[in-house]
């Protein structure tokens, strides 16, 4: 085997760069979604362990909706990725071409082994520019295929060492090379049969053996009439350790997806679901397929499930011809192979091996998989395609009559396959393009119409959505799927009633009870998302919240494992006011997963409904333990230990809320609590500082507003206070509070008493029952000398509160006063009117908390994208305010009483001295 030289890598390598160069542009489509953007185990707040429990999606194995697809290593890649650039695909895509390109180069030294220096080049350009490839290197979930392939060649490199001088056996590279395999399964699950080439590779390429000849020996063994040659029977050993290897991974990885195979649907693969014959002839039909689409990529698509290639049911379709003209040529190249024992047989077999062997897994052949056809698995298989196409152009190109020609038939092969990569390369710049591509090729796979309807939906292009979701449904009428898109969509644009009857239409299709049989092994878990969708959709009626609640359990009672059920069925418990319901719930849900922070998080809520504020603090703990950065956990654990009065909470409080503003930096509501925290702990500074970065980020942040001029109040800046009031009073003209303080200033700083008057009107006007407003008016009232109507207020007053002493009190002054012969009217002194018993115009420690509902991401219930969300957060609405008041902020009233007390018997000595 000739070595490689830097020229020839340099020229691959520059090949792969020219064809995929655009690739560096595209975003994330299709399975790219799912695998990176939703995929937690990227993250590295995320156990590394943890990518050693999940599937490639992020699902853990133990989970029956898990694919089983099992490649920690492929994950651990995007995981390097995530940490250098986080969710930007450019470095995904760039490391994706840099992997092609090294499978490239190790694959050329894979053909030296078996074909001449020039063809061993050909074969390599010609894989590495082959359209075929695209969905393997510019779609990001491709790179199973490249990491496989680069351990799958390495391990194969390897083997062929293990031949040492006088046919002995080398044990060191059969070690690497069973390492080797392990890996490339760890990457992809066909990695594995590379042992199986390995096997060919030693009996008929490194011992030299034919069929006929391997007959004839063992035929005379059995016979009596010879013993096996010693080179036999190290071929033995090796093939032995080879199986004993193989068997032993095989064991493993049963035991990974713990004797489970993943659940598909009929649409996933409609012909693994049908009787025979139709089952094995369409099985066998798509073997020519995929071998067409090798010779001849002109049209690829990204999606070939559902109706694209229709069932054949008979055999008299005419499209049984290509099946057996394919076994045909195949037989003959392979007894060709298999029987003589020249140069030209060898590269034929080894190329044949590598096309059949590595496509095993996904032939359906042995066991039904989740696609029709895929475009990505055909990575490994083209290799034996491209060794094939290499070695026939070295036979033809020999002769001379042929030369020129197969040199122009091959420059134009490789250019025009590097063409159509690079323009192939662009369709999968967006969902959009990908799937609008690929119903240019096939308009009967309902499929690519949901996911069309998908990217247009994801631009909130709902109407064009729905022409293509309601298309699917026309192309294939049973698809669960597509009515519930079409469903989501009409929601979408608030058609309730269309939303409710397509969602009917998808339950409908649900497969009925069947005596004796388990619905959890014939649904697949995201066609039961239509219960939750429509639960969803009709709880928004409050007459029909039982309804719902059937939904959800009906929804439980075919898949006790449906984790989603549960938690959408706590959340509307917590609506039907049955927080002990809502907690079972969420408790049974976490028997199935206790590593789910928002799990822990919605039982926080619960505690909050159930009066159990410490309980609600350990599972929002919990949840933080889980996930630090978790940030409806972080501020409302933190508005929890706030409210709580405790001293000794705040300091974590604190720090709760600035983990949030770092996470959340243009939440106001974070800024908003800083500065409440900063008020309790007597940090005016600091307090005015959190409240203005409030009102900066939402300049009608009303409680910022008021709790602001109420801190400017409390510190003796009125006249600050003032244009804050203002600016409140802008957005929220109804605001009692602001009004009361408003008219408070312009009555004892600015002595503006019409001012004050028309706040103290303007309140009485919303509420004529309100006391503080109604008293305050009085005190105007004898402001302007006119007793006798401030005698009336207060008698309307008392009657409004007449347990409140001081308005008696004041009601006793007044009269004095008109019964005083002098009838002299002095005034009360403004700078003590509003604190008459207590009263005083809300300068008292008086805050409003506001907290905007949020929403709590906690687990995907979508099929085709619909999502289920909480909406339970801590905190007080906009428009409330706070009742709750600290020990020390009582204190600080009872002190303002008392100093209120002193200052009403000095008017009163003033009064009784005149």
């Amino acid at each position: 085997m000739a070595d490689i030289n830097l020229k020839e890598i340099t020229l691959i390598v520059g090949v792969v760069a020219a064809c995929y160069w655009n690739s560096l542009f595209c975003g994330f489509v299709f399975d790219d979604v799912s695998a990176i953007l939703d995929n937690k185990d990227l993250h590295p707040s995320t156990p590394l362990k943890t990518l050693f429990q999940n599937d490639f999606w992020g699902t853990p194995m133990s989970e029956e909706r898990s694919h089983k697809s099992y490649r920690p290593l492929t994950v651990l890649t995007f995981r390097l990725n995530y940490l250098l650039s986080e969710l930007k695909p450019m470095s995904y895509h760039l490391l994706n071409m840099i992997f092609h390109a090294v499978v490239s180069v190790i694959f050329l030294k894979v053909c030296r082994l078996f074909l001449d220096n020039k063809s061993s080049v050909i074969a390599s350009l010609l894989f590495a520019v082959h359209p075929i490839h695209t969905e393997a290197v510019t779609g990001v979930v491709g790179r199973a295929e490249l990491l496989s392939s680069i351990f799958f060649l390495a391990a194969f490199l390897s083997y062929t060492r293990s031949k040492g001088p006088d046919n002995s056996i080398v044990w060191t590279p059969i070690a690497l090379t069973v390492f080797l395999v392990a890996v490339a399964t760890l990457c992809k699950e066909q990695g594995i049969t590379v042992v199986g080439i390995c096997c060919v590779y030693e009996v008929f390429i490194a011992q030299g053996y034919t069929l006929p000849l391997l007959c004839t020996t063992t035929g005379q063994f059995l016979r009596g009439k010879g013993s096996i040659p010693f080179s036999m029977l190290q071929t033995l050993v090796k093939l032995i350790v080879l199986m004993f290897s193989t068997l032993l991974l095989v064991v493993i990885r049963v035991q990974v997806i713990q004797s489970q195979l993943p659940v598909f649907t009929r649409f996933d693969n409609p012909a693994a679901v049908s009787p025979t014959p139709t089952r094995q002839l369409t099985f066998n039909y798509l073997l020519p397929v995929n071998a067409w689409l090798l010779l001849n990529p002109s049209e690829l698509c990204c999606d070939w499930t559902m109706g694209t290639i229709p069932l054949i049911e008979s055999l008299l379709d005419i499209r049984n011809l290509a099946t057996f003209t394919f076994f045909c040529f195949l037989g003959t190249l392979g007894v060709f192979s298999l029987r003589y024992s020249g140069d030209s047989s060898k590269t034929v077999l080894m190329a044949l091996c590598l096309m059949a062997l590595p496509f095993i897994p996904a032939s359906n052949l042995f066991f039904p998989v989740g696609f029709v056809v895929a475009e990505r698995v055909l990575y490994v298989p083209s290799m034996g395609f491209c060794i094939l196409v290499a070695h026939g152009w070295q036979k033809i190109s020999t002769k001379s009559v042929f030369k020129k020609l197969s040199w122009i038939c091959l420059s134009m092969v490789i250019l025009t396959h590097s063409l159509k990569t690079f323009h192939r390369n662009w369709d999968w710049e967006s969902e959009y393009t990908l799937f609008m591509s690929a119903l240019k090729v096939n308009k009967n796979n309902a499929k690519l119409w949901n996911n069309v309807g998908h990217a247009l939906e994801n631009e909130k292009n709902f109407e064009r959505a729905l022409k293509y979701f309601l298309q699917a449904t026309h192309v294939q009428p049973d698809d669960i799927g597509a009515h519930m898109n079409v469903g989501r969509t009409y929601k979408n644009l608030n058609r309730t009633k269309e939303a409710e009857e397509s969602y009917m239409m998808a339950k409908s299709l649900m497969p009925q009870i069947i005596p004796g049989k388990k619905y959890a092994a014939r649904i697949a878990p995201n066609h039961l998302n239509v219960y939750i969708n429509l639960a969803n959709l009709i709880r928004a009626n409050e007459s029909r919240l039982e309804e719902a609640d059937q939904l959800y359990r009906q929804a439980i009672s075919m898949r006790p494992d449906f984790k989603q059920a549960y938690i959408s069925r706590g959340e509307l418990l917590l609506k039907m006011n049955k927080p002990l319901k809502a907690k079972e719930a969420y408790l049974k849900a976490l028997e199935l997963d206790r590593n789910n922070a928002d799990l822990w998080y919605n039982l926080a809520i619960v505690y909050i409904e159930l009066k159990e504020p410490n309980e609600a603090l350990k599972n929002f703990n919990r949840a933080l333990e889980l996930n630090p950065k978790h940030k409806l956990a972080l501020f409302n654990s933190a508005i929890l230990m706030q409210e709580s009065g405790e001293v000794k909470l705040r300091p974590e409080a604190r720090k709760r809320l600035l983990s949030y503003i770092n996470e959340e930096p243009l939440d106001a509501n974070g800024y908003f609590n800083l500065g409440m925290l900063a008020m309790d702990d007597k940090k005016d500074n600091e307090a005015e500082v959190w409240m203005k970065k409030a009102i900066k980020l939402q300049a009608d942040f009303r409680s910022a507003l008021f709790n602001l001029a109420l801190l400017y109040s409390q510190t003796s800046k009125e006249l600050k206070a003032l244009p804050i009031l203002e600016e409140l009073l802008r957005y929220y003209p109804d605001h009692i509070k602001g009004l009361i303080l408003k008219g408070d200033i312009l009555m004892n700083q600015k002595k503006d008493i019409l001012g004050a008057k028309k706040c103290f009107e303007r309140i009485l006007e919303m509420d004529p029952s309100n006391v503080q407003g109604k008293h305050n008016l009085c005190v105007v009232y004898f402001e302007e000398k006119d007793l006798l109507k401030a005698e009336r207020c207060l008698l309307e007053t008392l009657a409004l509160a007449p347990h409140e002493e001081y308005i008696q009190r004041h009601l006793n002054i007044v009269r004095d006063k008109i019964s005083s012969s002098s009838f002299i009217q002095p005034i009360f002194p403004t700078s003590k009117i509003s604190s008459v018993e207590g009263q005083k115009i809300p300068t008292e420690s008086v805050k409003e908390s506001r907290g905007e509902s949020r929403q709590t991401q906690i687990v995907k219930t979508n099929d085709n994208k619909s999502q289920s969300k909480s909406n339970k957060q801590l905190g007080k609405d906009r428009d409330e305010e706070t009742p709750h008041k600290t020990t020390k902020d009582i204190k600080e009233i009872e002190k303002k009483r008392v100093a209120a007390l002193k200052r009403l018997e000095e008017i009163e000595r003033i009064l009784n001295g005149e």
